[in-house]
């Protein structure tokens, strides 16, 4: 993954979503499918992918898509 549309791309094949690439600046409050349980599907998807943990306090704090995305690539 390189990019936060390869985000959007994994979670739409893997979680059953049906995000755009607009949605990854868009406020997840916005966003349709988002919820908490959402986030850990994501956060656990996102572990296996990359082959490591990523920051669970900095995407509980994210407010978009891009921002998970920032913070799953930036540790």
């Amino acid at each position: 993954m390189h990019t936060v549309v390869d985000l959007i791309t994994l979670a739409n094949e893997h979680l059953g979503t049906d995000l755009e690439p607009a949605d990854a600046d868009r406020d997840l409050a916005e966003v349709a499918c988002w919820d908490s349980v959402f986030l850990l599907r994501l956060v656990a998807l996102l572990e296996r992918e990359l082959g490591r943990a990523v920051p669970v306090a900095e995407m509980l704090e994210a407010r978009s898509l891009g921002d998970i995305w920032t913070a799953a690539v930036g540790t």
